[in-house]
């Protein structure tokens, strides 16, 4: 283990799934994730050890056949994962959401039905919210569900799925008027469906079409999709929780979930990044000497590794904040908003220190070049953590006068 982002408190179970992880991710994921990553390729081998790891479990409890682990276990996991290639994160973070929004507000038959084979990566979750015309005004959500007898249609397009292709459950949001009345607040009127399907891609059910993978400029390997619902019929029992409109508090509860993974994302990567960094300085030779000697280097360092040491302590401790069963909203925003910067940061710090060969496709800081800007934009942007993080202090800190 690093000096850098060490975690107290951790309990010797986790302890030993964490070390189990970072052990699989230098052996497993480092060596082959640029070559992946070039070829926009799937990962299915890494997939499959996640799956003997238990890893698709993780936060599923016991009952049900997962590993009954926190948030902070998950986060500390997926931060590991992140740093040997953060697409593999991906696959494994919708899958959470979804389970995590079943353990939270699901049905007992849902629990039974979908946790067990989920825990075991049977199952596969995608997590739907986006739209193409959606931005983030959630409330602007144009897909629509209709009740007809026992069950609903539904139509609309969404965008931006994670696991969109190889995903064979998927939550989706979407409007229902049924029992809101005119006038009622959109956020009031909004169910969360699910949605099963086979992988693949084409009419996967139907009524349910998966276009193929959207071409992107990081963030390759894992399948990015949209999602196209056409007089989709789907059963009143799998309606999140058994009733409508509850929708939008299920999904802003997932976020949450999403945006601590985002930050331990940002962890990841800006960790690879520095070990990248720190390990080229020491081997480039300008003016007789390693560069890493060179004040101007060592002060980038510097910067480097304080950054990666204070996202991963707001990661930390909006895990633990979540797992002690407090609102965790604002530190979840904080955590995001801060690692996500710091990840682009830092990346592009060791990109400097490879001078010109971090331009080449042979160094894998070309590759987390391209990776970082994703973080900045998934489970909301910048300017949209501010204004949860602002709203929250407004409220914390109320002018009493």
């Amino acid at each position: 283990m690093t000096r850098l982002a060490q975690t107290a408190g951790l309990t010797e179970v986790q302890q030993e799934i964490v070390s189990t992880v970072r052990d699989f991710v230098d052996k497993e994921i480092i060596p082959v994730a640029t070559a992946l990553e070039h070829r926009d390729e799937y990962p299915t081998d890494i997939v499959e050890g996640l799956k003997e790891l238990g890893l698709f479990g993780l936060m599923i409890p016991e009952e049900y056949g997962g590993l009954g682990e926190s948030l902070l276990t998950y986060a500390l996991c997926v931060e590991e994962i992140a740093r040997g290639w953060m697409s593999v994160s991906g696959i494994i973070n919708t899958h959470f959401i979804v389970a995590y929004m079943l353990k939270q507000h699901g049905t007992q038959e849902q629990k039974d039905t979908f946790l067990p084979r989920m825990a075991l990566g049977e199952v596969r979750g995608a997590f739907s919210m986006s739209e193409p015309g959606l931005g983030s005004d959630v409330s602007a959500i144009a897909s629509k569900a209709v009740r007809d007898g026992e069950e609903y249609v539904l139509d609309g397009q969404k965008m931006w799925l994670t696991n969109g292709g190889t995903s064979s459950l998927v939550a989706v949001l979407c409007r229902s008027d049924e029992g809101h009345p005119e006038g009622t607040a959109p956020h009031k009127s909004m169910t969360t469906f699910l949605v099963e399907k086979e992988p693949g891609f084409g009419e996967v059910r139907p009524g349910l079409t998966i276009p193929g993978k959207i071409d992107k400029m990081g963030y390759k390997g894992v399948d990015t999709t949209e999602l196209i619902m056409d007089g989709l019929r789907i059963p009143a029992n799998r309606v999140l929780g058994g009733a409508t409109g509850r929708g939008f508090y299920q999904m802003m509860d997932g976020v949450e979930v999403g945006r601590v993974n985002v930050a331990a994302r940002g962890c990841g990567v800006a960790q690879r990044a520095f070990e990248l960094g720190v390990s080229y300085a020491q081997q480039r030779q300008t003016f007789g000497k390693p560069i890493a000697q060179h004040q101007a280097i060592q002060f980038k360092l510097a910067e480097m590794a304080t950054k990666v040491e204070a996202a991963h302590a707001m990661m930390v401790n909006a895990a633990r904040k979540k797992d002690s069963g407090e609102r965790n909203d604002l530190e979840a925003g904080m955590a995001k908003y801060l690692a996500s910067e710091y990840c682009k940061e830092v990346v592009e710090d060791a990109f400097r220190i490879h001078g010109g060969y971090g331009f080449s496709k042979e160094y894998e800081i070309e590759r987390l070049y391209r990776e970082a800007p994703m973080l900045l934009i998934g489970e909301g942007t910048a300017e949209i953590q501010k204004m949860i993080i602002g709203r929250r202090l407004l409220e914390e800190y109320r002018f009493q006068g």
